[in-house]
């Protein structure tokens, strides 16, 4: 580039200091003066034209690094992610013969579509060092052009990129570097011209994610006033609760007052829920307090009966104990634990002296059991099991029986599990008295006798009133006496014969 004084200077690709040199007015520098600065030393060596140029790591002065721009990533929300990510741009390499020279003394020129142009004086070295140095400038231009196109590309924002371009554009016509200028003016004009598309695009995108997050940030408001109207699983809605404020945390780009709008509800809709918890948890505090209280009055009672000897009535009293502690409720676990150990060790010494009572009463029980089997062995032969109705045997079974049921009382309990058997053998000699004066009741049953002689006399009376038509002169109504006569002595002799089958 030129200064006021018409010096071309050499500007470092990583210092941006300028190298004096003398135009063809001008003084040539001295050698401190042309010596490059440090960081600033020229490879060594040109690649001939064509060839390929070494990797960029081994060039002695880096590209220059555009400024990175920072992006927030948005929080996952439903549908596409919308993120920005840093391009990544290879930096250019070219080959400056094909677009410029540095004459021996030092001139630097650069082509363009108007003809050649003087870019610089390079006096820090040979003529091929100059045309790299100057062609290294251009790479580094053009890797900032790359940059712009990749970050228009993908997405970044487009106003800056263009005012990028647009200055980079601006300076192109005086700047110190040997490349296709003119390919890098158009691809400059490129971006500018695609810039406002660009960015018409980004406003319409940035639009459309803004109203995804609104609905999406009114959607988890709407679930959190929901948990706190309805919800009473406390903790899987407490842990709801915490997930919606961190995914609310990660969403942006809503309007900053639809925004505060909604996070009041949030607010409100958390603290009902808090409110509505607690209160929940602190009635539940005083039924367990509550509980508490009554289990240990039962406790109470439960040690005062636990050296009762009522076994029958205590016992029922425990069961009744119990079902009141089932009916308590719950108290805070460590005192429940607490509390139910307690009455369960006076529970447990009463029925555990009850049992030993009944052990010592069921070995009295057992030899009451075997007299009474004794007994039934004595009285089985004297009430055999057919019995004739209306005869001494029945008389002997009867006094038998009566004389059997005293000493049975007289023995007293048996085992519960021997109650049943010995009751069962007792029940079927009862059985046998019982049937054989059912048997001889029905044999002598005087309604039934009774029954059978008024039979009689009907048949009586009809044969008197047949005997008293036919010396009438009737016939007729002597035949139709004989028949009823007949009828009935059907019936008596039924009769009769019923009361001798008994």
């Amino acid at each position: 580039m030129t200064d006021n004084s018409g010096t071309e200077k050499a500007v470092h690709p990583d210092t941006g200091a300028a190298q004096q040199s003398s135009n063809p007015a001008a003084k040539r520098p001295t050698p401190a003066d042309a010596a490059p600065k440090p960081g600033a030393a020229p490879r060594p060596g040109v690649p001939k034209p064509g060839a390929p140029k070494p990797a960029a790591a081994q060039r002695t002065e880096p590209a220059a690094k555009p400024a990175a721009t920072h992006h927030v990533k948005p929080a996952p929300v439903p549908g596409p992610a919308h993120e920005h990510p840093h391009p990544v741009v290879v930096p250019t390499v070219t080959d400056p013969s094909e677009w410029g020279r540095v004459d021996d003394d030092g001139t630097a020129w650069v082509k363009t579509a108007d003809g050649e142009r003087v870019v610089g004086s390079w006096q820090a070295g040979d003529a091929a060092e100059g045309l790299a140095h100057f062609g290294r400038r251009f790479d580094d231009l053009a890797t900032e052009v790359a940059l712009l196109e990749a970050r228009l590309a993908a997405g970044t924002d487009a106003r800056k990129t263009k005012a990028a371009a647009v200055a980079l554009a601006d300076s192109l016509p005086t700047a110190a570097v040997i490349g296709d200028v003119d390919g890098l003016a158009q691809r400059l004009q490129a971006i500018i011209e695609h810039s406002d598309e660009a960015a018409a695009h980004a406003k319409e995108e940035k639009e459309r994610t803004r109203h995804e997050h609104t609905e999406r940030k009114e959607a988890l408001c709407a679930e959190a006033e929901q948990i706190a109207a309805e919800s009473t699983q406390w903790k899987a809605a407490g842990d709801r609760l915490r997930e919606i404020l961190e995914e609310w945390k990660s969403i942006r780009g809503v309007d900053r007052k639809v925004d505060d709008a909604l996070w009041r509800r949030f607010s409100k809709a958390r603290e009902a829920f808090n409110r509505r918890r607690g209160a929940h948890f602190a009635e539940l505090d005083r039924e367990r307090a509550a509980a508490k209280a009554r289990k240990e009055e039962l406790c109470t009672r439960a040690e005062e009966l636990s050296d009762s000897t009522d076994w029958v009535g205590t016992a029922a009293v425990f069961r009744d104990l119990l079902t009141e502690w089932k009916a308590a409720g719950r108290a805070p676990r460590e005192a429940d634990e607490q509390l139910w150990r307690r009455f369960k060790s006076a529970q447990d010494v009463f029925f555990a002296a009850r049992n030993a009572a009944a052990s010592e009463r069921d070995a009295e029980f057992g030899q009451n059991a075997a007299a009474k089997e004794e007994l039934l062995r004595h009285y089985e032969d004297r009430i055999p099991e057919h019995i004739e109705p209306e005869s001494a045997t029945l008389d002997s079974a009867r006094a038998a029986l009566r004389e059997l049921q005293e000493r049975w009382d007289a023995i007293g309990k048996v085992p519960r599990e021997r109650m049943h058997e010995l009751e069962g053998k007792l029940r079927a000699l009862e059985k046998r008295v019982r049937e054989a004066v059912d048997a001889q009741w029905r044999r002598t049953d005087p309604e039934a006798m009774a029954r059978a002689a008024q039979f009689r006399e009907r048949v009586a009376q009809f044969e008197e009133q047949a005997a008293k038509a036919e010396a009438a002169g009737r016939p007729r109504d002597a035949e139709k006496a004989l028949e009823q006569a007949k009828q009935w002595r059907e019936w008596a002799d039924a009769a009769e014969g019923a009361v001798s089958r008994r």
